[in-house]
């Protein structure tokens, strides 16, 4: 059969035929228009197919939760459905048009009779398709459960089935149903809103109807920030008479209506994703009755009130007492937690996770926590610029049972309350079993061949140190507060290192870092810790702590520095050179890296074009130290120093210079595209309670495995 697609970056060897008929067929005519030179167009269109053969991993968790009691399984499988509940919500917050999307691949691989998976198989025969497109239907089922919406978690940027829309109606009829022209609209169009961001840019929100400009956004803001009133578990609609702000909750509360300085109403509402919350307050309930312990029982207390009411106050003392319920055997996190998708970066998704401790990695890591202070003090800035009490973290190692979110991290720092953290300080957890996850046929491009092995050898051992001191970063640093009954928690004489004079700007009342700093807020503070990083990991008694001594050590360092100098080169997929927007947090932030390392000079990074068209990074070890590190630490003290003074203007002109991608930097960008590789789907497993006790299934790391376990998750 001939192919209809674009070939995948990632299988150069395979030759694809372009032909317009079939192309004609993949994507109806009202969302593509085929100009004189519709090669151009191909190409166009062909960035957004989903992965063709993205590596498939199992989030590997069995051994671990075995070795739990009855009652720990008990209160981990409620967290977990707890968690999982709110999927819907995720969906929701990234793309509305995408839950007819979901809700239309589980009505087609569930059994409406087992609840279970339906016989794949005997479905692709029976919709008469080529077996290919049923393949790739396959294949964008699976990703988008992985990535819970059409848009991709790491980029923000839509993607589409590689399958001509006829095949797809195929499918969906012999699997008993019929696709609306709205559903396969909002499937395969890429005419406009293809990435994430302000609608007012041609961008699409789950946070904001799309008649919502910045303005109205900025305006509505700057009023909840004056009322003292939190944006986290919100989302903002445009009315006849002005806004709505609706929060999420199970009970619906009398709304309250506000005038903004505009004259416009402001009505402020309970009850969005009711349903949904409604659910995730009785799993905590039932969750409750297994907890371990009085701090365990008050977190979930908290988090009920909070999910029932919407209050955000209450999901800060759920935190409170998180924090302080040290070293559990079960570890769990729920709320609205991480703003990155909020184009304005004040409004969180949706996530919770639940994790088993591994005990033998948290040793070390409880090592690095134990040292903390002597850590800290080689940080980059005045000691005026630091807490004045390092509240020692509690740093865990977990493999992960189940983790609702669309784009499973390696590590966490949490919870995000500057208010909450610059007291009782934060938790530090990387997440093993995704670290360790890997992919055989998995390829490493701008990786000079003499350094492969090597880089292959120590690439997770090094990533597991950059994500320890990274989450240790990430607690670090003095916001300077003027608080609500005027006090201030620094002394005004404090000066200023960048301008010798006392410092000028603070946070006031009711401010945070992500209010201030808004859209550029999460990539910001992931640079932060990412310098953090490489500032600290070449020290030898960090090196000690993670057991590396010797030539050992030193290859550990130079991996962590070339890794970082590949994920920048890598993070230009992430960026919109039309739009000038990136469309990913971590990545933005490692190139800004990349940039102070090529910008360091003397020869110590610099990227090279091959003869065959290709890049490699050439990276002089024996500098990382003299002139790499020092390099990073210049930039680091300067983005701490704008965080701490809360001096928006500098520090967003500083960090969005860091971060510009020159006209000239395009060909490069094009040969990253070429180069790029599939993200891996993460498949978790399911558990369910027979007979009182609780078992864990999991599935096959497959296109199937990851339908299956999202079908038998009933959400």
């Amino acid at each position: 059969m001939l192919s209809y697609a674009i070939r995948a970056p990632t299988h150069s060897s395979i030759k694809a035929v372009v032909n317009k008929r079939l192309l004609a067929k993949a994507f109806p005519s009202s969302f593509l228009i085929f100009p004189r030179n519709y090669s151009t167009t191909m190409a166009t269109t062909s960035r957004y197919l989903a992965d063709e053969h993205p590596p498939y991993s199992l989030l590997e968790a069995k051994p671990f939760f075995d070795s739990l009691s009855n009652r720990e399984k008990h209160y981990a499988h409620y967290m977990s459905r707890a968690s999982f509940e709110g999927t819907r919500i995720i969906i929701a917050q990234t793309n509305p048009n995408a839950i007819p999307i979901y809700d239309l691949i589980l009505d087609i691989f569930k059994d409406k009779k087992t609840g279970g998976l339906i016989d794949v198989e005997q479905l692709g025969t029976k919709s008469d398709v080529p077996r290919e497109s049923f393949e790739q239907f396959l294949q964008y089922s699976a990703q988008f459960l992985g990535n819970l919406s059409n848009y991709k978690s790491f980029g923000d940027e839509k993607f589409i089935p590689r399958i001509p829309a006829e095949d797809l109606e195929k499918i969906v009829q012999a699997a008993g149903g019929q696709l609306s022209p709205e559903i396969k609209q909002e499937v395969y169009n890429v005419q406009k809103n293809t990435l994430l961001g302000f609608p007012e840019d041609g961008h699409l929100s789950g946070y904001y109807t799309q008649d919502m400009k910045k303005a109205d956004i900025r305006l509505v803001q700057e009023f909840l920030e004056q009322q003292k009133i939190e944006a986290l578990n919100t989302r903002v609609f445009k009315t006849k008479e002005g806004y709505k702000l609706v929060t999420a909750s199970s009970a619906i509360a009398e709304p309250r209506k506000f005038t903004l300085s505009n004259g416009k109403e402001l009505e402020v509402t309970f009850g969005d994703f009711q349903e949904e919350m409604t659910k995730i307050a009785e799993n905590i309930r039932q969750a409750a009755a297994y907890s371990a312990n009085e701090h365990q029982t008050a977190m979930l207390e908290a988090y009920y009130e909070s999910f029932t009411t919407g209050s955000i106050e209450a999901h800060m003392e759920s935190q409170r007492h998180w924090l302080k319920d040290i070293g559990p055997d079960v570890e769990t996190n729920i709320g609205f937690i991480e703003t990155y998708r909020d184009p304005q970066g004040v409004r969180a998704e949706w996530e919770g996770f639940v994790a088993m401790v591994n005990k033998e990695q948290t040793i070390k890591f409880g090592n690095l926590v134990d040292q903390a202070p002597i850590f800290v003090s080689r940080l980059p800035w005045p000691a005026t610029f630091e807490r004045e009490t390092i509240n020692k973290p509690d740093f865990t190692s977990l493999e992960v049972l189940a983790f609702a979110t669309g784009g499973v991290p390696a590590g966490i720092n949490i919870p995000n309350y500057t208010n909450i953290t610059q007291v009782l300080g934060s938790k530090n957890v990387s997440l093993g079993n995704v670290i360790s996850a890997q992919s055989p046929d998995e390829k490493f491009p701008f990786i000079k061949q003499e350094d492969l092995d090597l880089y292959r050898k120590y690439r997770n051992p090094s990533f597991e140190v950059q994500v320890g001191t990274h989450e240790l970063g990430h607690g670090t640093g003095k916001l300077f507060h003027e608080e609500a009954d005027g006090e201030f928690n620094f002394d005004k004489t404090v000066t200023n290192p960048l301008t010798n004079e006392p410092i000028q700007s603070w946070y006031k009342p009711g401010q945070s870092f992500n209010s201030i700093f808004k859209a550029i807020a999460s990539s910001y503070e992931e640079c932060r810790a990412e310098c953090i990083a490489l500032t600290l990991s070449h020290h030898q008694d960090i090196l000690d702590i993670f057991g590396y001594q010797g030539q050992e050590a030193e290859d550990v360092v130079y991996v962590m520095y070339l890794n970082m100098a590949r994920a920048g080169l890598m993070g230009l997929e992430f960026y919109d050179p039309k739009a000038k927007k990136w469309g990913q947090a971590h990545m933005q932030a490692r190139y800004a890296i990349l940039n102070v390392m090529l910008e360091a000079g003397q020869g110590f990074v610099t990227i090279e074009k091959m003869e065959n068209g290709n890049l490699e990074i050439n990276m002089d070890r024996s500098k990382i130290r003299s002139v790499g590190a020092p390099a990073v630490a210049d930039f680091l003290a300067k983005l701490q120093i704008y965080k701490a003074t809360a001096d928006e203007k500098q520090g967003t002109e500083f960090y969005l210079d860091a971060t510009s991608v020159p006209e000239d930097w395009e060909s490069i960008r094009e040969t990253v595209l070429r180069s790029k590789q599939p993200r891996k789907v993460f498949v978790q497993g399911n558990t369910v309670i027979e007979n009182e006790q609780v078992i864990l299934k999991e599935y096959e790391p497959s296109a199937i495995g990851m339908i299956q376990s999202m079908v038998e998750r009933h959400v």
